[in-house]
């Protein structure tokens, strides 16, 4: 059977999770990877870490109709490796992984200024969400 939740459960959910990322003892932080997304946070990061920044505490605004939105954008970090951006972790400050997404200039779950990303060059954050799926 499947369950069904509603747009309070949703936001509601996507507040819980970005708690986690503001756990530990100071601010989570968010990596920029290439490669293939891994199954999920769960898994062995994979691909070459192209950046990786320190996120605001909190590092999401309160989340409406089960979205959470990164706070502080837009972002920019220095790339401390060259390649192409595929996809993004979020860590808590004790570097426990709460979720991957997607890395994008469009149509992601993050969205950057560009994907082809190039050692000591910055790459700005123009946006991220952590959706909560829909009920039916």
């Amino acid at each position: 059977m499947t369950v069904f939740i509603s747009a309070a459960a949703r936001s509601a959910a996507a507040d819980a999770v970005a708690a986690l990322v503001d756990g530990g003892a100071a601010a989570g932080t968010l990596q920029i990877r290439s490669g293939t997304q891994p199954a999920g946070p769960d898994s062995t990061a994979t691909g070459t870490l192209l950046a990786e920044l320190t996120l605001h505490d909190a590092a999401f605004g309160a989340a409406a109709a089960g979205v959470a939105t990164l706070a502080g954008t837009p972002l920019t970090v220095t790339a401390v490796a060259s390649g192409t951006a595929t996809w993004f972790r979020v860590l808590d400050s004790d570097g426990v992984a709460v979720f991957d997404g997607s890395v994008g200039v469009s149509g992601a779950d993050l969205l950057v200024n560009t994907v082809t990303v190039s050692t000591g060059l910055d790459v700005e954050i123009s946006d991220g969400t952590m959706t909560m799926p829909a009920s039916g």
